[in-house]
């Protein structure tokens, strides 16, 4: 009889696991090395796969809670709601498992790269431009899907995407140049917090390259990594990444060596085949064989992957605290709740020069632009059980009120020889008729750079090259390539050839039949269309301002379009058709609010005195918009991303190297448009002053561990207390921001040294206290070695608090830091 067995849960995770792996054959334990590992029966171990997608709440699974995405989640700066948010995310996807056991409780989540550059494609997917910020949102986050209990995850998190990445273009060809100085202070922090923490248990590697090679095969890397904990840390491929370590970044010269390489890498699980696992298996086999790998290599990656599993409770029963979790736990009251508060708490009231806001009982709400009562929804979020929109949020809000909705959109019929139509169902898109009846209307929607989508009238769908012929029944653009969306071609006689960007082929109309259908190669064979505009957008987007008090106008991205995974953004300009839009109604009603709801940030190129942002807020947007434009709720919301002036504050996507180009808010030396931290509220907050509880410290010891914003027991601690006054006749939700300013050449210009949200009441004064560690002051010294130090290019120095006189400012952003104080670091 065994003493130790891997169903007793009085055991400790690595004992369980070394228990069940003694009992599994070679091939049993070479099988578990692919993302879909299968079931035996002989030790009731079921079917395993890694990998469930709860970026910001259950995706791909059908019905689910969706959050706002993790950049308006940032915007909270409230680590409480992100853990919330974290947690209704895990226990939808045990409610999902619990409907289909194939459902992973590893999920692939959160993205902890940081926003360093607003082009970046994946921006919405990421927290903050500051490392440390970024790492203590994720493991905010992380601690929400990890769950409460001392032994069994809800999920374990696998943080994404170690290392370097936050561009799309040849994402799997470039190069990040990461030297020790820029991977310890501008990568790794991001990371941290959530394994040092024990909140997360996995990595996904990055697409790539650093410094050259894959970020896939890196040991010194993931050994970094894991030595951030006592706890097994589960590595896994991103999708297909094993491949294409042999065809596009000719690392290794067959699929063979590669898998050696992987494994001696310490990758664990290899998410590739999708669900075919026998390339992975005859590779490892023939590795095997070779001699490239040996089979402790292969129990060391399998015994993670075990810890993993038992760590979730899978072989604990009824012991499962969790268990108990059932399909009926999606879409709880509650859930529902916290999503209408995380979308409210995310709004940024950017600018309110004209007094606009809060609204004051409008008795006539315009609201214009493609967003004024959409809900979209991006490629990592799950379906929403509703959506409610900005109108009609606001037509909610304000029941008496009469609220007219323009889009803005062209509405425009088509007509090749015959007009094209569309029926009801919009299963039939064809051109037959010979007048212009309802059936032939089509909304036409520019969202910048010639890229358009087409609505029908008759279906109230979009247009779309998914099927063919083409149909008119897309909800929304979607899929991985996006089938939604269209180039137009103007010809010197005034009609119009429409280019199909997912399949890059010309529209035309089948002869005799009259079907539409996307397959025309050349610009020569594509189909002409006479197009007449049946009404213009802009003039009645125009005359509905004209009749308002009020004007939200709705502007901002589809997260499907020039901007998402595999495709950076083209330039980080508002767009001109929102742009233009913005004009024309401004012109009309001084009362006008530009409302972006978007993915990342834009630079303007627009005068406007009021302006607000939200993320894509999911499925309570619209109501979080309302409470916020009402007054209802006090703006909360302040931005963990900096809005460029200008793109040339941006930077070089490719140079990942801060310091260099004195990008983001800790190197940039110019205002930016809204800066880092920045939010309004409907009050006026004095900062009075600063004091710190020593104004001298001593340098702490050298080390290769950034400190995070929560400052530990063994560190060297000063507290900052910031008195604030609220001078306003209105309650204030402020964010009180505390930074270390320095003027040294290798030394960020400004740093995040901490922040505490408080509540003012009208004329109430508060003395803020927020300690942080001095540890947050170093900075990269090549010089240092330090006994014991792993003797490789990653540890080719440490860092260094260095003597000297440090401003320690305070305010309610990075740019606008009214009061200071002086701290003396001594050698």
């Amino acid at each position: 009889m065994r003493i130790v067995d891997y169903r007793r849960t009085d055991l400790p995770v690595a004992a369980r696991a070394r228990d069940l792996l003694g009992r599994l054959t070679l091939d049993e334990r070479i099988a578990m090395l692919h993302q879909v590992a299968p079931a035996i029966e002989r030790l009731g171990v079921g079917r395993f796969q890694t990998g469930c997608e709860a970026l910001h709440g259950v995706a791909w699974l059908g019905t689910a809670t969706v959050f706002p995405q993790p950049v308006g989640l940032a915007a909270t700066w409230d680590t409480e709601a992100i853990e919330a948010v974290g947690a209704v995310a895990s226990t939808e996807v045990r409610a999902k498992r619990a409907a289909d056991p194939a459902v992973s409780l590893n999920v692939w989540a959160p993205v902890v790269n940081t926003l360093r550059h607003p082009a970046w494609g994946r921006n919405e997917e990421g927290y903050a431009e500051d490392p440390h910020l970024t790492g203590h949102f994720g493991a905010a986050y992380s601690r929400g899907l990890r769950g409460p209990h001392p032994r069994v995850w809800r999920t374990v998190p696998a943080l994404k995407h170690f290392l370097g990445y936050s561009n799309e273009t040849d994402r799997s060809v470039t190069s990040s140049e990461l030297s020790p100085r820029t991977l310890h202070e501008e990568e790794l922090p991001a990371f941290r917090p959530a394994i040092e923490d024990g909140v997360g248990g996995g990595l996904m590697l990055a697409y790539n390259r650093v410094n050259g090679s894959p970020a896939h095969t890196q040991p010194e890397l993931v050994a970094e990594a894991r030595s951030w904990s006592d706890e097994s840390i589960a590595v896994v491929s991103d999708a297909h990444a094993p491949t294409l370590l042999v065809t596009l970044q000719r690392a290794e010269p067959d699929r063979v060596r590669a898998t050696a390489a992987l494994i001696r890498a310490g990758l664990d699980s290899f998410t590739d085949g999708d669900a075919d696992s026998r390339p992975t298996i005859d590779a490892v086999n023939a590795a095997l064989e070779h001699g490239l790998i040996s089979e402790d290599d292969i129990d060391r990656a399998v015994l993670r992957l075990l810890e993993l599993r038992i760590r979730t409770g899978e072989f604990d029963g009824t012991e499962d605290p969790y268990s108990g979790i059932g399909a009926d736990a999606i879409d709880k009251p509650e859930s529902r709740a916290l999503a209408r508060d995380v979308a409210g708490k995310s709004v940024v009231v950017l600018r309110n020069d004209a007094g606009v806001l809060p609204f004051a009982r409008p008795q006539r709400i315009a609201v214009i632009g493609p967003l004024a009562d959409a809900v979209l929804t991006d490629w990592y979020a799950g379906t929403p059980p509703y959506a409610v929109g900005i109108a009609a949020g606001l037509a909610e809000r304000y029941p008496g009120a009469r609220a007219d909705v323009v889009t803005g959109a062209d509405t425009i019929t088509l007509r090749a020889g015959r007009y094209v139509r569309a029926d009801a169902e919009g299963s039939v898109v064809i051109a037959d008729a010979d007048e212009a009846g309802p059936d032939a209307l089509f909304d036409l929607t520019d969202w910048g750079d010639g890229i358009l989508t087409l609505r029908s009238h008759a279906s109230g769908r979009l247009l779309t090259g998914g099927a063919f012929p083409m149909r008119a029944d897309a909800e929304r653009v979607g899929g991985w390539v996006a089938q939604e969306s269209f180039r137009r071609v103007e010809h010197e006689d005034g009609t119009w050839s429409l280019l199909h960007l997912g399949s890059g082929r010309w529209l035309r109309v089948l002869r005799e039949v009259g079907l539409l259908v996307a397959d025309a190669v050349t610009l020569e064979s594509a189909g002409r269309f006479t197009v007449e505009v049946v009404q213009n957008g802009l003039e009645a987007a125009v005359s509905a301002a004209a009749e308002a008090d009020v004007v939200v106008v709705a502007v901002g991205n589809d997260p499907h379009l020039a901007g998402r995974e595999t495709e950076d953004r083209p330039h980080i300009r508002l767009p001109e058709s929102a742009a233009g839009l913005w004009r024309a109604v401004r012109e009309a009603n001084g009362r006008s609010v530009l409302t972006i709801v978007s993915s990342y940030p834009y630079v303007l190129g627009v005068d406007a005195e009021t302006v607000v942002w939200s993320s894509h807020g999911g499925q309570e947007l619209g109501r979080g918009i309302a409470d916020v434009l009402s007054g209802d709720r006090e703006p909360y919301g302040r931005l963990a991303q900096s809005w460029p002036a200008t793109p040339e504050q941006a930077g070089d996507l490719f140079d990942y190297d801060t310091l260099r180009q004195q990008a983001t808010y800790r190197h940039q030396p110019g205002p930016y448009a809204f800066a880092f931290g920045h939010g309004l509220t409907y009050t006026t907050v004095v900062y009075e002053e600063v004091t710190l509880s020593s104004d001298r410290a001593q340098a702490p010891d050298p080390t290769h561990r950034h400190p995070g914003l929560t400052p530990r027991a063994d560190e060297h601690v000063v507290e900052a207390r910031v008195r604030v006054r609220n001078a306003g006749p209105r309650a204030a939700e402020e964010l009180v921001q505390v930074y270390a300013l320095r003027s040294d050449p290798g030394a960020p210009r400004r740093l995040l040294l901490a922040y505490e949200r408080v509540r003012l009441e009208p004329g109430q004064t508060r003395e803020v206290a927020l300690p942080f560690a001095v540890e947050r002051l170093a900075t990269w010294d090549p010089s240092v070695r330090l006994d014991g130090a792993p003797q490789d290019w990653l540890h080719e120095g440490a860092l260094r608090v260095q003597p000297g006189s440090y401003r320690v400012a305070a305010g309610p952003s990075s740019q606008d830091l009214p009061v200071e104080a002086t701290l003396e670091i001594e050698e």
